[in-house]
């Protein structure tokens, strides 16, 4: 399955935990060249020591999604170690600010939210689109939700900014087409990943913990989801255009 994987040269945002980090592996697992970008280090080196035990072939660079400098350095860094890049998959993000009703939403958080989910998708797609669009070829993946599209988040901040994700996605392909580009974004569903466990928890913390608990449960396994993000990654999703939801 997906024999095209091998040696395809990949960068990843968010590999250190979550989503992020089960893609990090699968992709690996299938032969894969992968640069694992994350602001976490610690867990961001775990992912990498885990998939190099397994054979993977894989570095990791400790990147800030909402600073350009940082981005616009480690793409390049991360571009010259994989010499080139076929694949962006942009996971990054963070959810805070859930259940603050609007006239309470601290501006704050608000700021914090958007600058990480959708700064940072358009300052990651921007130095990745410089060497996709000079080399006439690439993927590009970014992570939206359904969230963002249909207004159910949690939080404003969170639901506006994957609402932008989506948005920026949608234009991105439009005109990256041209270029050889391929864009797709990913609208994930309730996956059982570090923020959405804390946000069930913090949702839901006048509940009783059975409750509680039982919410958690339900939720997807990353490892499900992670079976998109390779598909999308592979030839074999040269004909799809836009968005895939989850559950």
């Amino acid at each position: 399955m997906y024999k095209d994987l091998k040696d395809k040269k990949i960068i990843i945002t968010g590999s250190a935990t979550g989503i992020g980090k089960s893609v990090t592996a699968r992709l690996c697992a299938f032969g894969a060249k992968v640069a694992a970008l994350d602001i976490n280090k610690e867990k961001g080196s775990e992912t990498v020591f885990n998939a190099v035990e397994y054979g993977g072939d894989i570095k990791f660079f400790e990147i800030d999604v909402k600073d350009e400098i940082s981005v616009k350095k480690n793409i390049e860094e991360a571009t010259n170690w994989l010499g080139g890049i076929e694949v962006l998959i942009h996971i990054a993000g963070i959810l805070e600010g859930a259940d603050t009703e609007i006239n309470n939403f601290p501006e704050d958080i608000w700021d914090k939210v958007i600058d990480v989910n959708l700064r940072g998708s358009f300052l990651v797609t921007k130095y990745v689109s410089k060497v996709m669009i000079k080399q006439n070829s690439g993927v590009i993946i970014l992570t939206a939700s359904g969230a963002g599209v249909h207004g159910g988040s949690s939080s404003y901040a969170y639901g506006s900014s994957k609402g932008g994700v989506h948005g920026l996605s949608l234009v991105l392909e439009q005109n990256l087409s041209k270029y050889n580009i391929r864009v797709n974004d990913v609208l994930p569903g309730s996956v059982k990943t570090p923020l959405k466990v804390k946000n069930v928890k913090d949702t839901h913390k006048n509940n009783d913990k059975l409750s509680v608990d039982q919410r958690i449960e339900e939720l997807v396994s990353p490892d499900e989801i992670s079976k998109v993000y390779a598909f999308l990654a592979s030839d074999e999703a040269n004909m799809i255009k836009g968005s895939i939801r989850t559950k």
